[in-house]
């Protein structure tokens, strides 16, 4: 069904209300942390988006790009590339002052043993970009991790749920909040706070990890019993929708999809797909981290993919022998340990 290249299409066409919105926008766009999971089909959206706008909008995208041919295929696409270390507070003061900053910029795996890696990435970072953008637009990407873990009955913490974050990483993602709203409160940012889990893009994603084990006869945890997932294009959408979201006040917001989706449903479901009986272990936990992205839905609407497609998707993807990206989201981990 699928090839890579039809895959980034999918994920990057952009819908006609965010057209019109790019249509209202003012100014250039940078995607800090292009060469992540999400940048490439974000940047990808963004400069569609602009193109059928009609507007003179430049698309930037930063990253140190070490994937292989991704800076060439961006500049492909019409990105205006820059190739910079986010952690070097030289580079940062080298880019062009833009308007409309998507900050995608973290990291996550690996915390565990060498923290102060992912502290003065997540924390120190940003405060090297607020300072250079200063009264920018923001669509910060955090995370759910930010919520306590809740009994799996509640539909998920709304954005109106303190944080708790459990672990360092969790942590760190709040730090990163945190600095942007003192960005807001002292140089005139305009913050969106991204919350995602878990987006899904076939080459990685909640059911990537539960299918793989699946084919290589490897059991599926059920510690952490449900999820929430959403789309990517989805995500790549409402990212870009957010730059006119972002205003005086800092809004957070919550981004996944609208099920509650059972760990050993989904698997069994994948595993009828893919001709594999799955195994299981561990006994289901009674907390996971979970959202409730109502809010985020009632603005954008709901996501254009069904849980149940995305499952099918993923099924034909594996089959296929489509690529992985090799990024497993351990969403079973309940200790905050990545």
């Amino acid at each position: 069904m699928f090839n890579e290249e039809h895959l980034n299409d999918l994920l990057s066409t952009p819908s006609q209300a965010l057209v019109e919105d790019m249509q209202r926008l003012d100014g250039n766009i940078m995607v800090l942390g292009a060469g992540g999971k999400i940048g490439p089909t974000l940047t990808r959206m963004a400069l569609r988006a602009v193109q059928q706008a009609g507007t003179d909008a430049q698309v930037w995208a930063v990253s140190r790009f070490t994937e292989p041919g991704l800076q060439a295929e961006l500049d492909a696409w019409g990105a205006r590339t820059v190739v910079a270390d986010l952690n070097d507070p030289v580079a940062v003061a080298a880019l062009p002052k833009v308007p409309n900053i998507l900050y995608l910029a973290g990291r996550k795996f690996g915390t565990q043993g060498n923290a102060h890696e992912t502290w003065a990435m997540n924390v120190s970072v940003p405060t090297l970009v607020t300072r250079h953008f200063g009264a920018a637009r923001y669509v910060v990407y955090s995370t759910g991790n930010v919520y306590p873990l809740v009994p799996l009955h509640t539909g998920g913490c709304t954005e109106e749920v303190p944080p708790d974050p459990v672990g360092e990483y969790a942590m760190t993602s709040l730090g990163r909040e945190r600095v942007f709203e003192y960005a807001a409160a002292h140089l005139g940012a305009q913050v969106v706070l991204f919350r995602l889990n878990y987006a899904v893009d076939l080459r990685y994603g909640v059911l990537y990890d539960i299918a793989e084990n699946i084919l290589a006869g490897k059991p599926v945890s059920l510690r952490t019993p449900v999820f929430n997932c959403v789309w990517q294009r989805y995500v790549n959408e409402v990212t870009l929708r957010c730059l006119l979201l972002a205003g005086s006040e800092v809004t957070a917001l919550n981004i996944t999809g609208p099920e509650t989706a059972s760990v050993q449903q989904v698997a069994q479901r994948l595993g009828a797909l893919l001709g594999k009986q799955p195994l299981f272990e561990g006994d289901p936990g009674e907390r996971a981290l979970l959202s409730n992205a109502g809010r985020c839905m009632a603005r954008f609407g709901y996501p254009d993919v069904s849980l149940d497609t995305l499952i099918q998707w993923q099924a034909q993807w594996l089959l296929a022998g489509g690529r992985t990206l090799n990024k497993p989201t351990h969403f079973e981990e309940q200790e905050g340990r990545y």
